[in-house]
């Protein structure tokens, strides 16, 4: 094997030759000392990664210009729905000027919001995050988790909601833990964590106080995820995530049974089953009549809301309240007092749009269609006693704002009364392209532009979107940075490939595990399709993923090196042979497969982007590959920065004679896979699209 070393660096010794053998297949990996992160070889690597880019991207006509439009975009006040407790209501709101969101108590009757936490009031240089936030019952204090410098592991502590002192000692180690608090005499909390010295992950239940705290629940299998909720301040509602949109095993317990004040003394909770074991993805809330209501793929690919007894909440006495509907996915739901009795809102997505229904709880009969402000996505419904539901609406030109349903009234109004009406949007056409995928499957393509702009006649730059995993859906919310992309006269496509849940769980389920190379064939077929419409040629066409996204357009333009003019691969998983060890791979076997099953292996090793580039550089040298923009950030503790380091190298090597700009890596320390402070989110969007604008010709202000 070739020895490969760090440009411009020494190394004391030859890195190792590293070729593992995999079911009896060799597989190279010459660039495993990128896998160390902190190593001084790779340190040096990074530096002249990160000065060929700056050099880069300072010759870029539209950084400049698109980072001013983006950061324009954004500078609103953003609200999320606020939840209810008595006398006050809960919410997240980011300033025009702030690089995050804060936690304020609105006073449920009107005055202004207090503030109960700031990110940025603790930490000046912007690098902690609000991560996740829970008031108590009775709203006198609230459970906050940060982190700090994007690795999403950081600390939950207990706030007193009217001084915002620290109640307790806090909790370290934390990751997107759900808390339940437990009504009894004493403050009291469920959540999730691992216990470090016994390696038991599971649901704890802790006293304020002193901390002291005892396992309600230990996680019945591995690489499972756990969660807790409860429900109408009685039934605890314990989870278990079997891979990501895969599979949930729930169980509920009656904490009226449980005698007051044992505060972390768990005797009393009693877990019952109220689905374990079947392959469906099923969430749980209770209605204001006392029923739990349960949005299901159980028997419904694109779900459906079942009703059930909590005392008796198995599923052989399910009813289904409201069916599948064929031509759209089940999003989000929230049981609300109606103003003739309980009441169900129901939130479908049809190719990324969102139709928001009302229906009677009992019958399920549809009552009532909720007049939104035009095509867009509504999410995070949030019922209060009085029968208001507060939810989310956004759109492509409209940023997100919170609207107020009243009982008995279709049209939303925003919240809070004092939010300022958004100016009037730009005017966006959407049209639906479909194509075909080799295997014969139709994928659709959404399509968007600025209506009657003839400043860019077809074809033109377009960026080609996709994401392809886990089951999630693309919903059409706001990005400022697509919208900056398309004021200026660029076009923005999605393919809605199979691996996603654009059209349910058996959608997700063929472009997954062993049948993930499909998804890969549909989104080369869907940038073929763009192309023979007469959309844009190849030299116009950018494809742009982060993530599992990020793996597919990586996948299908290594497959076909001729695709595209460019590809942005935002935080990408790359590495397949290695992707369990990696981040939290070893939690998505579910999802892609595991390299221990020959089987998987195979599939795996058709389509991993980094043993791709590596056989091109082998097998093809001459062979013209797409320009590449990689992302990484140090703190990514999800797919791990490892992934774009090793693959910027091997399609540097792999693209030789194309120039070394022709693979860039955007590289940045303090920040991770999840939220980061809005200048540096404008930053990285700004730098991202200026790259595809260059390599795609779009040039207009």
């Amino acid at each position: 094997m070739v020895r490969h070393r760090a440009p411009g660096f020494a190394f004391a010794h030859d890195p190792p030759k590293v070729v593992d053998t995999l079911h009896g297949r060799p597989v190279p990996d010459p660039y495993r000392w990128l896998e160390d992160p902190d190593s001084p070889a790779t340190r040096h690597w990074l530096a002249e990664r990160s000065r060929e880019f700056e050099r880069e991207a300072a010759t870029w006509p539209l950084r400049g210009p698109l980072a001013e439009r983006i950061r324009a975009l954004v500078r609103t006040e953003l609200w999320t729905p606020p939840r209810h407790r008595p006398g006050t209501l809960f919410a997240t709101v980011r300033d025009p000027d702030a690089e995050h969101p804060r936690l304020v108590a609105v006073p449920e009757h009107g005055g202004p919001a207090r503030t109960v936490f700031d990110p940025a009031a603790e930490d000046p240089t912007g690098r902690t995050t609000l991560d996740a936030w829970e008031p108590s019952p009775d709203g006198a204090l609230v459970a906050v988790q940060t982190s700090s410098g994007g690795v999403e592991r950081g600390g939950l502590r207990v706030l007193d909601t009217a001084s915002g002192a620290a109640v307790g000692p806090p909790v370290t180690g934390v990751r997107y833990s759900h808390v339940a608090w437990v009504p009894d005499g004493e403050p009291a909390f469920c959540y999730v964590r691992r216990d470090g010295a016994r390696g038991v992950r599971g649901v704890w239940l802790r006293r304020v106080a002193d901390g002291a705290e005892a396992l309600v629940h230990a996680c019945t299998a591995p690489a499972t995820v756990p969660g807790v909720r409860v429900l109408g301040d009685r039934w605890l509602l314990v989870t278990e995530s079997h891979g990501t949109g895969h599979r949930t095993d729930l169980w509920l317990a009656d904490l009226a049974a449980r005698p007051a004040g044992r505060g972390p003394d768990p005797h009393g909770v009693a877990l019952h089953p109220v689905q374990v074991g079947p392959e469906a993805e099923t969430e749980a809330r209770l209605g204001p009549d006392g029923v739990l209501y349960l949005r299901t793929t159980l028997g419904a690919p694109r779900r459906r809301l079942c009703a059930v007894a909590p005392e008796d909440p198995g599923v052989e006495h399910w009813r289904e309240v409201v069916p599948e509907d064929d031509g759209a996915t089940l999003d989000a739901f929230t049981p609300y007092a109606g103003p003739d009795g309980p009441a169900l809102l129901v939130v479908r997505t049809r190719l990324g749009i969102s139709e928001a229904t009302l229906h009677d709880a009992r019958s399920g009969a549809r009552v009532g269609t909720v007049d939104l402000p035009g095509e867009g996505m509504v999410s995070a419904p949030e019922p209060c006693p009085d029968g208001t539901v507060h939810l989310a609406y956004a759109d492509v030109a409209t940023q997100q704002r919170v609207l107020r349903l009243a009982p008995g009234d279709p049209r939303p109004r925003p919240w809070p009364d004092q939010a300022a009406e958004p100016p009037d949007p730009p005017e966006i056409a959407r049209a639906v392209l479909w194509c075909r995928s080799p295997d014969g499957t139709r994928v659709p393509i959404t399509v968007f532009s600025r209506a009657g702009d003839t400043r860019v006649p077809a074809p033109g730059p377009t960026l080609l979107h996709a994401y392809g995993g886990f089951g999630r859906p693309r919903q059409f919310g706001f990005s400022a940075t697509v919208l900056a992309w398309l004021l200026a006269g660029g076009r923005y496509a999605v393919a809605h490939v199979r691996g996603g849940g654009d059209a349910g769980r058996d959608w997700h389920l063929r472009g997954s595990g062993r049948d993930k190379p499909r998804a890969v064939d549909d989104l080369v077929a869907a940038a073929d399709a763009l192309v023979d419409a007469g959309l844009c040629a190849r030299r116009h066409l950018c494809l742009s993923g982060g993530s599992a996204g990020g793996l597919l357009v990586l996948a299908a333009a290594t497959a076909r090196p001729d695709l595209c003019a460019a590809v942005i691969a935002s935080a990408p998983l790359a590495d397949m042979a290695r992707f369990e060890r990696l981040g939290l791979g070893r939690m998505w076997t579910r999802e892609f497969g595991t390299a221990a099953d020959p089987d998987d292996f195979a599939a795996l090793m058709s389509y991993s982007p980094y043993h791709r580039a590596l056989d091109h550089a082998v097998r093809a040298p001459g062979q013209t590959l797409p320009s590449v923009l990689l992302t990484g950030f140090h703190g990514d503790t999800r797919t791990d920065a490892a992934h774009p380091r090793k693959m910027c190298a091997a399609l540097r090597a792999a693209g030789r004679d194309q120039g070394r700009a022709s693979v860039l890596l955007r590289y940045e320390r303090d920040v991770g896979h999840g939220p980061r402070a809005v200048s540096r989110a404008v930053g990285l969007a700004a730098d991202a699209h200026a790259f595809a604008a260059h390599r795609t010709g779009l040039t207009a202000p």
